[in-house]
């Protein structure tokens, strides 16, 4: 690319509009630009060689979630805006791979970090959800009762078999999994391939977690580390993307580049985040109707303010916002 070709590709704003989670909501990527609110409304802005501003609308009522990429500042007042739209804003790294950071909107509802906590703190529960990652994963169901070590057992056969069949196709010596962030020169270049690859893929998930408001420590296969859960969803879509991605990498001089490339590439991973808020919500709410697990859940801007629920051991649930010894008399009088 010559340096005038250069110039006027980092003078236009990147806006990639990517796949909607239901109607009307969408996540959109922005790089290379600077998002500001102007009298209209919130826009992408950026000045070309020729010193004039170029100005593209941000139809901020029908997003869910907005990717700031590299390149990109927002100014407090565009922010304030995407907070009363209930969007949640995340800075990300290039192409909208890698998580830095996120703002979940204020008024979302905590419907789906609760079912998370829930789950998490019950054995059985916790249980039932790893079953149903493997049955996801993997398009069978284990032996009924079958304990958390030996569906680690079937995983673990699963995969070598895949690494097996992939190594054949590929033409690939005898392939070992290995991760070592301190021997990463001594890596051959399909475990550089598929740990770069991997990261990108948990930065996609982690967007994803934060805009549906669940915690990304909750894990219920893995646990100790701040992204456990991030792990878990990510799991689900190793087979269909980085794996056999890393494994076509096996002779590229730079793999850890080609692979970050490839999956930013068309946005590919970002086309699988319908399918990860629809697979996060069937495995914290299994036995709700396919209408029940709506992404969003409080109005856009100008319905009406959500006030807090308060928790109720029986009906899980009540209003807010209610004076209850008020209700109390009341009901004596009654």
């Amino acid at each position: 690319m010559s340096t005038d070709n250069a110039r006027k590709a980092l003078a236009r704003p990147t806006l990639a509009m990517l796949p909607r989670v239901s109607d009307g909501l969408s996540f959109l990527f922005v790089d290379i630009c600077r998002v500001v609110q102007t009298d209209t409304g919130v826009c992408a802005e950026v000045e070309t060689d020729a010193g004039a501003v170029h100005r593209v609308p941000i139809p901020t009522a029908s997003l869910a979630c907005v990717l700031l990429g590299p390149g990109t500042s927002i100014t407090s007042p565009a922010m304030a805006t995407f907070m009363r739209h209930n969007t949640t804003v995340v800075n990300c790294g290039a192409g909208g791979i890698l998580n830095y950071g996120s703002f979940p909107a204020p008024n979302r509802t905590t419907k789906w970090i609760d079912r998370q906590a829930r789950a998490y703190s019950d054995d059985q529960r916790r249980l039932e959800i790893a079953t149903r990652m493997y049955e996801m994963r993997f398009g069978a169901e284990p032996p009924p009762s079958t304990s958390v070590e030996r569906l680690r057992q079937l995983e673990g056969a699963r995969m070598k078999a895949l690494y097996r069949s992939l190594a054949t196709k590929n033409r690939v010596k005898p392939f070992k999994r290995n991760y070592d962030p301190h021997d990463w020169d001594d890596q051959d270049p399909v475990n550089k391939a598929l740990s770069a690859g991997n990261a990108a893929l948990y930065g996609v998930v982690h967007s994803v977690l934060a805009h549906l408001g669940c915690h990304p420590a909750l894990g219920f296969v893995h646990s100790g580390k701040q992204d456990a859960f991030v792990y878990d969803i990510a799991d689900l879509y190793k087979a269909q993307t980085t794996v056999p991605l890393a494994f076509s990498l096996s002779r590229a001089e730079n793999p850890e580049r080609e692979a970050r490339f490839r999956l930013r590439q068309d946005l590919k991973l970002y086309r699988l985040i319908p399918q990860i808020v629809r697979d996060v919500q069937a495995l914290l709410s299994p036995d709700s109707p396919d209408e029940d697990r709506s992404e969003e859940e409080t109005p856009r801007s100008g319905g009406p303010w959500q006030v807090v629920d308060l928790w109720d051991p029986v009906a899980g649930a009540v209003a807010g916002g209610v004076n209850y010894a008020e209700h109390t008399a009341d009901d004596r009088e009654s």
